[in-house]
């Protein structure tokens, strides 16, 4: 497949790939372009990342966001798009440090995957629950990326909450296709979701997450609060298997 033919040599050649020809990539394969440069290894301008936002925000407007369906994401999405754009900062100040938590040792994928984490303003604490603990993101994935058999599980898992298709990730993560089952809690449409958030200021954070307590009609658990279980299941473009699983 020629698209997985595209993102295999991204990821294997690296910044043989100009920054130029990263961008025509993005646009060709409907990805961010900040994404396509850190699969190269280039570096991203500051212009493609999120503003610094209130982390526990964030971890809010992630977990609200995870309890809409698919209808309600759609329109979560438009809603989000129709927010103003916030004005420039006349006195813009240096971009601070964004935390990177890959491990230098871990393996390139970890880099590309704790890239794609960050520009979307998340830091492992704030992504929605998908079936994996904390540790799992930050020990088997980000610290010690080993070719398991729990790999093909933990990346069928962070796939949707970054907005990439399954296939895409393993293509870039250098797995080989499969016809293993996969079982996942989210799909990219959520992850769109979050895609479309990445300019909001934390102000219009707490306003797009108002927004989807009111699509969802999530009701107020109070102290406990479970987390969404997401609608993989109802993706129209993925298939159910009778095992309960998905495939593209």
């Amino acid at each position: 497949m020629e698209r997985t033919r595209i993102l295999e040599e991204l990821a294997g050649r690296g910044t043989d790939t100009n920054a130029a020809r990263c961008a025509e990539i993005a646009a060709d394969l409907g990805l961010l372009r900040s994404d396509v440069l850190a699969v190269a290894g280039h570096p991203v301008p500051p212009e493609l990342l999120p503003p610094v936002r209130d982390a526990r925000v964030m971890r809010e407007f992630a977990y609200r966001a995870g309890h809409c369906d698919h209808a309600r994401m759609a329109a979560l999405t438009d809603f989000i798009r129709s927010l103003p754009a916030p004005p420039p900062d006349p006195s813009p100040r240096p971009e601070p440090d964004r935390k990177v938590q890959a491990h230098p040792d871990a393996g390139p994928f970890a880099a590309v995957l704790d890239a794609l984490i960050r520009h979307r303003g998340f830091g492992v604490p704030e992504l929605p629950f998908m079936g994996l603990s904390l540790s799992t993101i930050r020990g088997s994935m980000l610290r010690f990326d080993r070719r398991d058999q729990h790999r093909w599980y933990r990346l069928a898992n962070v796939a949707g909450p970054l907005g990439w298709r399954f296939e895409d990730v393993i293509a870039v993560a250098g797995e080989p296709p499969s016809e293993r089952p996969r079982f996942t809690m989210h799909c990219h449409h959520l992850g769109q979701v979050y895609v479309a958030a990445i300019p909001l200021t934390t102000e219009q954070l707490v306003t797009a997450a108002q927004e989807a307590d009111r699509l969802s009609r999530r009701p107020d658990q109070g102290a406990w609060r479970p987390v969404g279980q997401g609608f993989a299941r109802e993706c129209p473009d993925l298939a159910v298997e009778p095992d309960g699983s998905v495939r593209s």
